[in-house]
């Protein structure tokens, strides 16, 4: 009885490893998505609105959904006073702290970075120019990361549960 309790805790175990796999797979696309609609905001706030960018930081993130939502949120707290750092150094000490929270990986992150290096820096037709560029490589990832999500998602699942399995066989 506590053999069949031991093997069915490792077959859960598997399955809910590769379920957590699976859903990293899943939420690459929507953050990406979420993070394109974010940049066009940014856009249309610079070139439209004229709003300083730790205001359109902040409303970009208010507008968001999480972990997007709380990445601006700490830029425009760093660009804000007391802090008042330039968006390049905004953006990276945002990103260390809650990067790990997203589903995005290094691409979309060294995206960013690149962009942070001209945000406030240059005149807004610069910036648009810039955030143009940043979203249409965003676009690129995107369809990439529904290629892995097509191809990877449903794989993971079975694999945890059939590594579960596995180990339960070569336990017993």
């Amino acid at each position: 009885m506590l053999k069949l309790f031991g093997a069915v805790l490792i077959v859960l175990a598997g399955t809910l490893a590769g379920l957590q796999f699976a859903k990293q797979y899943a939420d690459r696309p929507r953050h990406i998505r979420g993070l394109i609609a974010a940049l066009q905001r940014l856009e249309t706030e610079i070139m439209y609105g004229f709003t300083p960018l730790p205001e359109a930081m902040r409303r970009i993130g208010i507008q968001s959904k999480e972990p997007l939502k709380t990445l601006f949120i700490k830029t425009a707290e760093e660009m804000s006073p007391p802090h008042d750092r330039s968006a390049q150094d905004a953006i990276q000490r945002a990103m260390e702290s809650h990067w790990k929270s997203t589903a995005l990986k290094g691409t979309e992150k060294e995206i960013l970075r690149q962009l942070s290096c001209t945000l406030g820096t240059s005149d807004r037709s610069n910036q648009s120019t810039h955030i143009a560029l940043a979203l249409q490589q965003l676009k690129q990832e995107e369809s990439v990361a529904r290629e892995d999500q097509g191809k990877y998602e449903k794989l993971s699942k079975s694999l945890g549960l059939l590594l579960g399995a596995l180990i339960v066989i070569l336990i017993f």
